[in-house]
Parts: C-alpha cells; structure tokens; sequence
C-alpha cells in the first residue's frame, strides 16, 4: 500500500485515534513516523484499514520495532482504550476527532453532540504524553456561534492533565485560563503542557485536488517546543501553502499553456470555453508565483512521480453496460442528476469537498461535468485520487459503495495531512538534535 522506502529515516513512533478509512495514517506513515496503534469505531472502516496495511491488535505486548511492519489495529469504542502502556513510547497522536457535531452536514449540536470525541483525544494526550500532537477538524469550529467553545477545546488541549470534573464547559475554561498565564513551576509540569497552534486550511493550497476547508491543530511539548521556539515554528518549519487559484487562472485563460499541452487532446472549443469562463488574474498576484491549483482533470490523468497513471474514461456512464473494470473501483454508477443547489464538479477546477454527511453523499457533491456536456458520478477511484490516497489503497471486500464515499468523505487528504507531519517531524528532529548539543555541551563543561 505504501512505499516503505520514502523516509527511511525514521521520525519517532504514532498512534492513530479516530483512523477512519486510513487517510491521516497513511500520510503520518509517510512522513517517516512507526505506527504503534490504531483505533477506529465503525467495523466498515476496520475493515477497509485491515485490507490494506493494518492487521489486528495482538496485546500490549505487541509493539511493531520496524516501519515495515502492519500496523496493529484495536477496533472498537475509543473509551474502552488503555493508553498506560504507551506513556514515555509515542513521538506524536494524531487524529482527527468526529467532526459531525461541528459541521454542516451534522445538525449543528457542538459540544451537547455526543458524538463529540474531542474528550477522548483530551484524555489519551494526558494518559500518553506525546511529545507532538496533530488534530484535523471541521471549518466549522471556527464558526461564530462555536467559537467560544473552540478555544476551549485549544485550552484543553495546552493542559489536557487538568481534568474536568463534572462541571459545565465553561467553569473548566476559566480555570484553565486562569492557568495557562502561569508559568511552570517545573520540567515535570513542562512535559505535560503544549504548545498549540490552530492552522486555518484550504487543502486545494497544498496540491490536493479539491477545495476543502479544514483546521489543522499542531501541538508540541513544552519541554520540546523548548528547543524549537515560535520564530523558528513560523519560519522554518509550519507549511505554507504552495498552490494557488491565481496560477491556475493564468494558466486555463492561456490556451497554449503548460496545463492544456499536459491535457492533451482536449477539444480547441472546451480550451476555449474555460479560458472565457476564468476571470483575469492582477499581475501583481503573489499567487502567480506559487504552482497552479490541481485539478479534477489533474487527478483523472494521474501524478507520475506517485505512480498513477490515467483513469480510463470509457463505459463509465451506463453502469448496466459495463459491469466491469480494469482499475479498481473504478466503475461507473446510475442516476447522477443536476439540479438546483447541486451543481457538478468542473474538470478544470479542483473538485468540490468529498462530503460524508448524516444523510449520505449529496447527489450534485460527487457528479462531474464532461467535455461533452453529458454528466456521471465519480467513481470511488476518482473520489480516491481527490483525497490523494494511493491507488494501492483499496476498501474492505465487504464495504459497499456508499460506505467507501463516507470513508474518503471522512478522511484527511493524504498530501495535506503529509505536509504537517512532516513539519512536526522535521521539528521533533531538530529540537533532538539541540537538546543533544546542549547535552555534549554540558558534559564537556
């Protein structure tokens, strides 16, 4: 599933809470960091980890000495899980805490929701003791009406060994403001505070061909953040973004640019179509010096140096027709339909967000607009490819199709969840190796 060569170096050891379908897993693998466990709720999800590189949980006693080695999954509730014999073992927690009470498609109930899992990511932090944390979430936290209880959940997550106890959310936040102002009395208080910062994101910023909205949570060890420090957070190592809508625009308004020679044959009448449909672009736009934002098409045709190559486009519209495929899950499904409010994904556009909401996949969320004007569902590969999953990456044998679009909605984008944990890896790195020369200093004086 992955390329156990890229980052031989290894970053330090993970676990993985809330796995899903194995998105921010697969990208925490690739920046160079050994799963010790992962947990996941939903049985189809499980099933779609253990198809690919997960096998099950064997015991504490169990812990995988080498990157190439499956990693152990507990299926199951997040509360029934121990975290005692991982304390002083794991470089970095990650996940990303059901998002439903925060977002759209989830009726809006916030922290009364619960469905809200942000206690558990709370609790293993004070149980485990990481020396990093990353969280992805929802837009939506940031929304006004939840933003109270947002700085909050950041509160939580500075002293997560400040436990609440049974009092409502916000006598628990005053306390804890009343307590980060002050400075730790010692190391041992030193190494159970972070340093957090929240990292608004578009994901299309990032290379991922899709428009999605999320917030990034990067935490570090105060006692690690030590050696690294806020300057050096900012300048050095917290990813900037590298694409832009701006680039892109320059190029689709150019119809002998870069993007239509690597698109060809398009027809000359669709180049001319979206060059007119594509506002022009103020010279003086930083963007314009960053790479254009990927495409829908982009995906479809595939990244080379990922190994992908183009997705055949043949017998995808008439399902009944053509039953089978050569790629998997590569296979055309009836019924896709236009409709106010529900408009189609454009091929020279980033796709819109892959959706998993309460009430499943919305119907004009997941349907792409051809060049003949005529209109499909996009196959779960395709959906795959926008979120940047490997094409190794394949659902559990018994996940129907509407399960495996929940779990790619439901996902984090494995380029962008990349892109932070190699940050926080890059900077774990760097701090080791000055508390090494601060160590060789001391010993020499």
């Amino acid at each position: 599933m992955i390329d156990q060569a890229e980052h031989s170096s290894e970053a330090g050891t993970s676990v993985e809470l809330f796995a899903g379908g194995g998105g921010l897993a697969m990208a925490v693998h690739e920046a160079g960091f050994r799963h010790l466990l992962l947990n996941e709720f939903a049985p189809k999800a499980c099933e779609t980890l253990l198809a690919n590189q997960a096998t099950p949980w064997l015991g504490e006693t169990h812990i995988p000495r080498q990157r190439g080695e499956k990693w152990p999954l507990k299926g199951g509730p997040v509360q029934d899980l121990e975290f005692a014999h991982l304390r002083d073992k794991v470089s970095l927690l990650a996940g990303g805490p059901p998002c439903q009470p925060f977002s759209l498609g989830g009726d809006h109930k916030g922290h009364e929701d619960e469905r809200n899992m942000f206690p558990e990511f709370f609790r293993a932090l004070r149980e485990i003791q990481p020396r990093a944390f990353i969280c992805e979430n929802v837009r939506g936290l940031l929304r006004p009406s939840f933003r109270p209880y947002f700085d909050y959940i950041l509160n939580e997550l500075r002293m997560p060994f400040v436990e609440r106890e049974g009092s409502v959310w916000e006598e628990h936040n005053e306390k804890l403001k009343g307590l980060v102002g002050i400075e730790p009395a010692d190391h041992d208080e030193r190494a159970r505070r972070y340093v957090v910062s929240a990292i608004p994101v578009n994901a299309a910023d990032y290379g991922v061909p899709q428009v999605r909205h999320r917030v990034i949570i990067v935490g570090f060890r105060m006692d690690v953040y030590a050696h690294i420090g806020d300057e050096l957070w900012e300048e050095k190592f917290k990813p900037r973004r590298t694409h832009s809508e701006a680039a892109l625009f320059q190029q689709l308004r150019d119809v002998k640019s870069e993007y239509w020679k690597r698109h060809k044959p398009v027809p000359k009448h669709v180049k001319q179509r979206v060059a007119a449909s594509v506002p022009s672009v103020d010279e003086n736009d930083e963007g314009l010096t960053l790479q254009p934002w990927r495409t829908l098409r982009d995906a479809i045709m595939g990244d080379p140096t990922r190994d992908e190559k183009p997705l055949p486009q043949d017998g995808l519209i008439d399902y009944e027709q053509h039953p089978k495929c050569v790629v998997p899950n590569h296979i055309g499904w009836p019924g896709a339909r236009i409709y106010p409010g529900h408009t189609p994904n454009l091929l020279d556009r980033p796709a819109k967000t892959v959706k998993a909401g309460v009430h499943g996949v919305p119907g004009g969320e997941s349907v792409v607009l051809l060049d003949d004007g005529t209109h499909r569902y996009m196959t779960v590969r395709e959906t795959a490819r926008v979120m940047t999953f490997p094409d190794t990456w394949v659902p559990g044998r018994n996940v129907r199709r509407g399960d495996q679009m929940r779990q790619l909605g439901n996902a984090v984008p494995v380029l962008l969840g990349k892109r932070f944990a190699t940050a926080v890896a890059d900077a774990l790195r760097y701090a080791d190796s000055v508390a090494a020369e601060n160590d060789g200093e001391k010993e020499a004086a």
